[in-house]
Parts: structure tokens; C-alpha cells; sequence
């Protein structure tokens, strides 16, 4: 191993499991282990469902522990939700889960102070029930709201609880839809409107940055020494995007899959446009200036909740029964909103098809062939739209998280975009958040290089469009003209 050849703790927490990988990246040297790997389980109490962010950082630690030496850490998980502090640095309370319903109602009242127009063009954020903004507007007026001192994103409380140090990242800040994509900072002027005090924020930092030291208990806890803790990219869809193995001028889309589906392009500037509001896309900050224009669909999600359900634990044959199913037979919106609760899936897809005057599907590889030609739909639209309004074509679809290891999802997503699709790697998150701190601690380099070290270093599988396109485009009318859904 060389010499300068140096070795990264990448914290990945997902809204399903939580990870501790280890990066050990030098001069033409990428390499990825797991160090630990823990379940995320919501809790449903009395006052709503909540994330179980203690045991979180339990694995955290344990995590940590696990992964030996290493010369930095990084923490990156979903975004939009947060932690409350009061005076005394305590948390008030568990942080309220995303899926909660607490929101309904939330986003019209922001709307009668700054209408929908206003706010996209102010901070170019897709509309989502559960955006920050519009979790603080539903906890207006609330004890733990008001006893608050300190409000900080999962990611940033994570790494206060390992270091001591506050501090707001800005990939994961701009996704509350309080900042503004052009200035990459606060908009002061709609926070003041809206009523949201921005001293409850701790400062902005960006990837690379240093967000402190490991605490002496910690230190304890994990068997590590006074080792530095770094921002990374701290929305995991930002560290993996910057985990895309794209060549140099390549002209691609991006397709990050798991529980979401993230779909879009990255980008030098954010598109404002009313037609992208219309069209519900989103502009969140990326490393190094770059804007993620994406659209969020509802993802495996859909599936993970079936296997639920039917108390399935592998895929595998799951996937079996939906490859030998009829293709696009019954077809539902994956990002329509009524999938966003858990409970019930298999029966709410089943209705949905039902409502369109499709066939309903009963087996669960019927079930499993719906929701995957569906999710495949779903890309193709937010490709195609985001080339549109962003007027940029594309010629080959990256495909990175879990579901780079779906083969089904991947030949179909080609096969609906009538696009190539590169997939891989699996792990883009952890891969992502590892690289940042590489190139903060001089082990790697920029963007560029760091993607071409990844697509040498890393496997991937490239999928060919095949098919019917006439089928596609016939179930994509169906979709697109609310009869799918």
C-alpha cells in the first residue's frame, strides 16, 4: 500500500440501515470495505412516528469501533429532517420522521404568506409535504419549537454528538428550501417573511470542511484517537452523485436509487423556470458549485414496503416470479403521494390499478413487475423532463445505490428511457462521502478525477435498450394521462 494511501470512516445512515464503510483511497488506489451495518427503525408513539436517532448513534459507534484506524470520519443520511436543542445542548425529544403526518395542511399555510411561484423561484425546491419549511411551519407554536436553541440536520447533529462543534452543511441546508441556489446561502429576506429564525441554524460549512475533533468520550467509546472529523457532502444523495463514475465531458443523467428515486442532472446553474415548478423538480446543492436538478420519486420504497408486508427477506426470488410476469400490464404513478405512508402497500397498488381500469395485480410477482415497470416509467419521465427543461440532452443514464444491483430495474429503466444505463456502484453514498474527505486530506483529487478513479477502479454493468418502444410510450400515456395512478 503506498505510503500516502490514507483511510476514511464514511458514516452512510439511509432511511432504512445505517452503515460505517471504510475508504482507504490514494494515487490510483479506491478501495471500500463495511466496517458495520445497522437497522434503521422508525418508532411509532403516542405523538407520531419518530426516527430512533439514539440508536443510530449507537451503531454509529459501534461502527466506528469496528473500523479501526483511520485518519478521518465523514457522516452523511437523508435530508430534511432535524434534531432540536435546547439552552443546555440536550435533544428535545426524538426527531420526527418525514413520513409523519404532522405536515398535512403545513405547505398551504406557508403558500397564503409567499405563494408556490414565489418560493421556487426564491429557492428552486421541489414541492414534498415533508420539506423542512414546511415541518417548521407545522410545529409553530410547539413546546419542544419553542424551547429550541439550536436546530441541526441528522447528518450535523451526528457529527455535534461525536465532536462537540456546530454546524450546518450546505448540500443537505438547501434542501429545507430556506436557501438560495444562486447565492448558495440563507434567504434571509423569505425566512424573515415566513417567520423562521435563522439563529436557529448553526453556521454553513461545505464538503471539505473541518466540523471538528473526536470528543474524549468517544475516543473511549470507539478506540480511535483525537482523529478529525470532516464535512462531507452530507445529504447522501449529494455523495452520491459526486460517487457518479461519469468520463470527462460525458453528457449523462443520473439515477440514484434506494428507498428514493433521485433522477436528474447535474448542473452549473439551478433552473427556475415556472414550467420546472410546474414539473416538480428540484435544485439542491452539490460539491464544488455543482446544482443537483432532480426529481424525487417514491423509489424501491415501494417494494421494500410489499416485502413488508408479506414478511419477504430476499429479493431474489421475488424478482424471479416478476421477470417471468406479463410486462406493463398494470402500471401505477411511483411518485403519486398516496404511496408515501407505510402499511397496506400491496393493497394500495392493487387498488390503484383497479381505480385505472387495469388489471389488478394479485400474485406478489405480478405485484413486483407492477411496481418495477412503474419505477421505470417514473425515470423515463424525469430523464426526458429534465433534459427538456434544462435543455441539455443526454446520451447514458448512470444508475448508483442499491438498486444498481436490481438487473431487472436497470434493463427496464433502459429499456423505457431507449437509453443506455451504466450501473454501479452500489455504494455511491459511502463511496462519495469517503472521496470528499480524500480530497480535504490530500488524498485524491477533484471531481474529475476522483469520477475517472472510480469508473477504473469500481465494477459496473451496462444495459442496452431493448424492446417494445411502442409499448413503453403506450404505458407511459397511460400514466402521464392519470389513468395509471
Amino acid at each position: 500500500m503506498s505510503a500516502r494511501t490514507k483511510t476514511f470512516a464514511a458514516v452512510d445512515l439511509g432511511a432504512s440501515s445505517g452503515r460505517v464503510m471504510v475508504g482507504r483511497v490514494g494515487p490510483g488506489t479506491l478501495d471500500l470495505t463495511e466496517a458495520h451495518r445497522f437497522p434503521n427503525r422508525p418508532v411509532r408513539l403516542p405523538e407520531g412516528l419518530r426516527w430512533d436517532v439514539l440508536g443510530l448513534y449507537r451503531g454509529v459507534l459501534d461502527g466506528l469501533r469496528a473500523a479501526g484506524p483511520v485518519d478521518s470520519v465523514g457522516v452523511d443520511s437523508w435530508a430534511v429532517d432535524y434534531g432540536l436543542l435546547d439552552a443546555d445542548g440536550a435533544l428535545l425529544g426524538n426527531p420526527v420522521h418525514y413520513r409523519d403526518d404532522r405536515t398535512r395542511g403545513a405547505a398551504e399555510q406557508v403558500w397564503n404568506t409567499v405563494p408556490p411561484h414565489e418560493l421556487y423561484r426564491a429557492t428552486g425546491i421541489q414541492y414534498a409535504p415533508f420539506n423542512t419549511l414546511y415541518q417548521l411551519a407545522a410545529a409553530r407554536g410547539t413546546v419542544q419549537l419553542r424551547s429550541a436553541e439550536r436546530l441541526l440536520l441528522i447528518p450535523d447533529l451526528i457529527s455535534h454528538w461525536l465532536t462537540g462543534e456546530q454546524g450546518t452543511e450546505i448540500t443537505n441546508a438547501s434542501t429545507t428550501q430556506l436557501v438560495d441556489p444562486r447565492t448558495r446561502d440563507w434567504d434571509r429576506s423569505l425566512a424573515d417573511r415566513l417567520g423562521v429564525d435563522l439563529g436557529l441554524f448553526a453556521p454553513l460549512r461545505h464538503p471539505g470542511d473541518p466540523a471538528g475533533t473526536l470528543l474524549p468520550h468517544v475516543r473511549e467509546a470507539t478506540g480511535l484517537g483525537p482523529v478529525p472529523v470532516t464535512a462531507v457532502a452530507s445529504h447522501d444523495t449529494a455523495s452520491a452523485v459526486a460517487a457518479v463514475p461519469a468520463a470527462r465531458g460525458e453528457r449523462f443523467a443520473y439515477l440514484c436509487t434506494g428507498t428514493w428515486s433521485l433522477a436528474g442532472l447535474e448542473l452549473d446553474a439551478p433552473v427556475t423556470t415556472e414550467a420546472s415548478r410546474a414539473a416538480n423538480f428540484t435544485n439542491e446543492l452539490g460539491v464544488d458549485g455543482t446544482v443537483r436538478f432532480l426529481r424525487n420519486i417514491m423509489g424501491l420504497w415501494l417494494l421494500q414496503e410489499c416485502m413488508r408486508e408479506w414478511g419477504e427477506d430476499d429479493v431474489g426470488p421475488l424478482l424471479a416470479r416478476a421477470a417471468e410476469a406479463p410486462a406493463l400490464r398494470s402500471v401505477v404513478d411511483a411518485a403519486a403521494e398516496d404511496f408515501l405512508a407505510p402499511g397496506s402497500m400491496p393493497a394500495r397498488i392493487a387498488a390503484a390499478c383497479r381505480a385505472a381500469g387495469q388489471p389488478s395485480p394479485a400474485t406478489r410477482g405480478e405485484i413486483t413487475r407492477c411496481v418495477l415497470d412503474s419505477l421505470a416509467l417514473a425515470h423515463r419521465r424525469a430523464v426526458r423532463d429534465a433534459q427538456r427543461l434544462a435543455d441539455r440532452a443526454v446520451d447514458v443514464v448512470h444508475v448508483v445505490g442499491g438498486g444498481a444491483r436490481n438487473a431487472l430495474l436497470c434493463q427496464l429503466t433502459a429499456d423505457a428511457c431507449g437509453l443506455p444505463v451504466v450501473a454501479g456502484p452500489a455504494e455511491a453514498a459511502a463511496l462519495g462521502n469517503a472521496l470528499v474527505q480524500a480530497r480535504a486530506h490530500g488524498a485524491a483529487g477533484d471531481l474529475a478525477a476522483t469520477r475517472e478513479l472510480l469508473a477504473r477502479s469500481r465494477p459496473s454493468a451496462r444495459y442496452e435498450p431493448s424492446g417494445d418502444r411502442a409499448a413503453w410510450d403506450s404505458a407511459a400515456r397511460r400514466v402521464e394521462d392519470g389513468r395509471g395512478a
